[in-house]
């Protein structure tokens, strides 16, 4: 049962006793703490859904610490040991590397969904230290390795849990642990997933058919996905399937931030009134800020939200300005956002060894200097468990009034990022910051084009969102300006010592 010291609410206590029901029916009981093996034809699916506050994370966590006190192993995308027929199992899962280090943060062990679709094939001879990690096996005797070695690997996993982790303080680097990545072929157990409103159809489909049963937890206030307008995954499912949070739990803690997005609800608010709001809060909370400015040391590493993609271009081009950015290279510091991947079908194993590596569409990344070879870049991937790394790199910076991108550094295939010091509301959504700008003019746009999304005005959608990046703070800026910066760009909290893992595309010269 749920620790002594939390209480819930009427709909949090409802949303855990139908999550309890599905997860009966899956063989994990947790109000007798009792588990069954798996029946391979049980199935279930539940959304818990709530807007910001309402206690979905906390469920989540709370669920998840449930079953890891009854026996339920939680996996990760990073290795995994012998299967037994009896053994149950829990993923948590996000759908970005920033999502997943906001569970991390919280102390729930998350990993992305690509790293769970996709695995890795770990050379024999280094698999055995990962048994001895996990308790599957004998301390080893590894050629190459001392015992103070292992014994950092041990000090390493009893902290973290994470065997590349763990290897890597070792002093391995994942091109000698990894030989590869293949795509899950066997079904796993029980799947959480976090910021469901994300997800489209076909990743749904994906999650289901590795799943038997998943529970999903979402905000149906975001923006749908891109290529599921007006629709989020969890609205096709039957009422039945869905438990909903009403109560704002972090309201309690007095809140202006989430004060300001509850308000949106309203449907008598206009832009206008709302900008009141906002203006208010400000002078009785220094968690909300007026800014006539944009800050310029601020979107390197939490970038400005915006809604449309001219103004987004015209913020780059204005903090690359700032900061002395050259024309034609890029300055350590500078922070990107992957935008896919340009590789031919042929070229399969290198596109899922950069996925599982982090660079996934959306990632957001920061470039510490050119790499060994033309046209690769030494990352730091934001969020990603093992952040650092080297690759193949398209980089593409937009110019206002220029159709076409210039681009300072091109290899022939690999990832492709476009700059990350602004971005679109849209490509916000998961992740949250410290401090997050909000672009209030373009709101203001937003709601003077009258449009509406799922019977409810665009931009209080938009505000919404970016309102809830904030974690501690949030500045409303309300000028097209720019403050300048005050010193260069700076890497230095991203070099602490850790090993570089250097993709296998770069060793081979692709």
């Amino acid at each position: 049962m749920p620790d002594e010291t939390l209480t819930f609410s009427e709909d949090q206590a409802e949303a855990w006793d139908r999550a309890a029901d599905v997860l009966a029916a899956a063989g994990i009981d947790i109000v007798n703490e009792e588990l069954t093996p798996r029946v391979e034809d049980a199935e279930g699916i539940l959304a818990v859904i709530g807007k910001a506050g309402s206690g979905k994370t906390v469920l989540l966590a709370r669920l998840a610490q449930e079953l890891a006190a009854i026996g339920v192993d939680i996996v990760s995308g990073d290795w995994e040991g012998r299967r037994r027929r009896d053994r149950r199992t829990l993923a948590i899962l996000a759908p970005t590397n920033k999502a997943a280090s906001v569970l991390r943060g919280r102390g729930v062990p998350a990993t992305t969904i690509h790293r769970i679709l996709y695995t890795p094939v770990y050379d024999p001879e280094y698999e055995r230290i990962a048994e001895w990690l996990a308790g599957q096996g004998e301390r080893p005797e590894v050629e190459g390795l001392t015992d103070a070695a292992l014994d950092r690997a041990h000090a390493f996993y009893q902290s973290h849990k994470s065997i590349p982790g763990a290897l890597a303080a070792a002093g391995l680097r994942g091109s000698d642990f990894i030989t590869g990545w293949k795509r899950r072929e066997d079904p796993l157990d029980i799947g959480f997933v976090d910021e469901s409103s994300m997800l489209d159809a076909k990743q749904l489909d994906d999650l289901r058919e590795i799943f038997p049963t998943l529970l999903l937890f979402g905000d149906p206030a975001q923006l749908a996905p891109v290529n599921a307008p007006g629709g989020m995954v969890f609205n096709t499912l039957p009422e039945g399937h869905k438990a909903i949070l009403h109560r704002i739990h972090r309201q309690a803690g007095d809140n202006p931030i989430l004060d300001l997005a509850h308000a949106l609800a309203d449907p008598e608010l206009g832009f206008e009134q709302f900008e009141r709001m906002v203006e208010d809060a400000a002078a009785q909370d220094d968690r909300v800020e007026i800014a006539q400015r944009v800050d310029s040391e601020m979107m390197a590493r939490s970038p400005v939200l915006v809604w449309r993609n001219a103004t987004r271009v015209r913020l780059i081009h204005a903090f690359r300005t700032a900061f002395g950015a050259p024309a034609d290279n890029l300055l350590p510091g500078e922070p990107l956002i992957c935008d896919g991947l340009e590789l031919p079908a042929k070229h399969r194993k290198k596109r899922l060894d950069l996925e599982a590596r982090g660079l996934i569409k959306g990632a957001q990344v920061i470039y510490l200097g050119p790499g060994r070879k033309p046209g690769f870049s030494k990352l730091h991937v934001i969020g990603a468990e093992d952040p650092r790394l080297s690759a193949a790199s398209i980089v593409k910076i937009e110019i206002p009034g220029e159709e076409e991108p210039f681009i300072p550094y091109a290899a022939r295939m690999g990832a492709t990022f476009l700059h990350g010091s602004a971005v679109t509301i849209h490509k916000a959504q998961g992740s949250q910051w410290p401090v997050v700008q909000v672009f209030a003019p373009d709101l203001y746009a937003a709601a003077r084009a009258g449009r509406v999304e799922s019977g409810q005005p665009l931009w209080k959608r938009l505000a919404y969102v970016a309102i809830t990046r904030a974690e501690e703070r949030l500045l409303w800026v309300t000028r097209y300006r720019l403050a300048k910066p005050t010193g260069a760009l700076e890497i230095r909290d991203l070099l602490a010592p850790a090993p570089l893992l250097t993709l296998e595309e770069e060793e081979a010269g692709v």
